[in-house]
């Protein structure tokens, strides 16, 4: 007999955190237990993006936001090659956390609900939880481990849950990154005459979008790749993608942008590709309390006072004292916390920013950083 999965029979399910402290809600996608670092956004829309985004793999995703689900899930629809509504092949995250779902969504392009979604990709989501409590409570402590179970047909066991979050693994142990990074290189044709190598590090399709668009022919490589591999390629630019995790991790990338910059090859980073190239040049990074993941992140130009507004997903920085003596100097910083946004080497043709300039979603203030990025490598 098919089981009844609409809000009129709604399943149980729990959030457990480390701390001990658990939240009871409603399930919805798939009836599975998994756990993650509990982190948030404060984003108001894009959640197919969000979700699809390979840089919140390990993590369970919290929306502030009270509703979601309200405009659907888009079909899977390609531009220049690449989905053009989602940032990868597919949802990224451990897990959903939510105030209100929407199970009747209303859109032209939408082709299915949020809660199908996640139910057809067997990621399970929890609805009917104060997320206002739970995000002040991660601001506090700081970003958390937690398991989050749907439940088909049981009842919650939370003391055993609160046992078994005291041994669930840490994501950013392990190399994320090497869990979303291409397997082998994948050509993008755009018919320019450009060719710019992306070191895949869990890249978002807005930024294969975004050089694509302006004729670059584009090569993703893995992001093992040596610095000799990526330089057979001839390429007139490289560009360091975002990723999951700790950047520590990605020790052959880090040798290999060192050595990239060595032989003055225009370089670009984003997101994790700036902590990246900070670490390549003998820089440090560290974990931030609970990050910042948000479409609204103020970012100031330190030349021109001019502030921008940003989309945002990261858990880690640039240590700002450890760029002395690097040849990097800090360009923009973040209008509230005054942390790293952005890095150019006084010698070399190497900029990165922490932020994501191709957005999706979010503000599209700064994507002439990508023109800026293919005029250095010759565009």
């Amino acid at each position: 007999m098919e089981v009844d999965l609409s809000p009129r029979n709604p399943r149980k399910a729990v959030l457990v955190l480390e701390d001990g402290s658990f939240f009871f809600g409603k399930g919805f996608g798939a009836s599975r237990k998994t756990s993650g670092e509990v982190v948030f956004s404060t984003s108001m829309v894009g959640y197919s993006e969000a979700l699809t985004d390979p840089s919140y793999k390990g993590q369970i995703l919290t929306l502030t936001y009270p509703l979601m689900g309200n405009y659907g899930i888009p079909p899977p629809v390609l531009e220049m090659g690449v989905p053009k509504y989602f940032e990868s092949d597919n949802i990224k995250v451990s897990g959903l956390v939510i105030h209100e779902l929407c199970d009747k969504p209303y859109h032209w392009a939408s082709i299915k609900t949020l809660d199908e979604w996640l139910r057809d990709e067997n990621i399970p989501g929890i609805c009917g939880i104060d997320t206002r409590k739970l995000t002040k409570k991660l601001r506090a402590k700081g970003v958390m481990l937690g398991i989050l179970e749907v439940y088909e047909n049981g009842e919650p066991d939370v003391e055993k849950l609160k046992e078994e979050v005291k041994g669930i693994p840490d994501p950013n142990a392990t190399n994320l990154v090497e869990e979303v990074t291409v397997k082998e290189p994948v050509y993008h044709d755009a018919g320019g005459s450009k060719k710019i190598v992306l070191i895949d590090c869990g890249v978002k399709y807005g930024i294969l979008r975004n050089l694509l668009k302006r004729g670059a022919n584009v090569i993703r490589v893995p992001y093992n790749f040596s610095a000799k591999e990526i330089l057979e390629y001839n390429p007139d630019g490289v560009l360091i993608s975002n990723g999951p995790g700790d950047p520590k991790k990605c020790v052959k990338t880090i040798e290999c942008v060192r050595e990239l910059v060595e032989e003055c090859v225009p370089t670009m980073g984003i997101c994790l590709g700036t902590q990246i190239l900070a670490l390549a040049l003998g820089g440090d990074t560290y974990k931030m309390k609970y990050g910042h993941r948000s479409q609204n992140q103020p970012v100031l130009n330190l030349k021109s006072n001019r502030c921008y507004i940003t989309t945002q997903n990261h858990g880690y920085a640039i240590k700002i004292e450890s760029l002395e003596n690097t040849g990097l100097e800090v360009c923009f910083i973040n209008a509230n916390d005054k942390s790293v946004e952005g890095v150019r080497h006084t010698g070399k043709p190497a900029f990165a920013v922490q932020w994501h300039p191709e957005a999706s979603p979010g503000p599209y203030d700064t994507e002439f950083l990508f023109e800026e990025f293919l005029k250095v490598s010759g565009g």
